[in-house]
């Protein structure tokens, strides 16, 4: 009875290991001229998934040149995993005052 108490707690315990381990997909919104919200904190691993809900094509640009997608018309999307810890600023690069910031912390 003892060992199958200790399995289970065991196999619990591994249960939430993984799941708090599991990489997240974090979502943004372009909308009205602006990246919603402008700045998000993730964790390493996690990716970012930007929807345009305007009536305009934008653009989601790393001014480091990380990453760039193409134009993205209405209902389009762009992802983007990070892996390193970070701060990446980024622009749409057709309207570049619309700007975001996505910081990324270690697991």
């Amino acid at each position: 009875m003892r060992l199958v108490r200790i399995v289970e707690f065991a196999g619990a315990a591994l249960l939430l290991l993984a799941s708090s381990a599991r990489a997240e997909d974090h979502r943004l919104t372009i909308k009205d001229f602006m990246f919603t919200p402008m700045a998000l904190t993730i964790k390493a691993g996690d990716s970012v998934t930007w929807d345009n809900a305007d009536g305009e094509p934008h653009t989601v640009v790393n001014l480091d040149g990380q990453f760039r997608s193409k134009a993205l018309d209405e209902k389009d999307t762009y992802s983007h995993v990070f892996t390193t810890p970070g701060t990446f600023k980024y622009l749409c690069s057709i309207h570049p005052k619309m700007v975001g910031t996505i910081t990324v912390e270690a697991k």
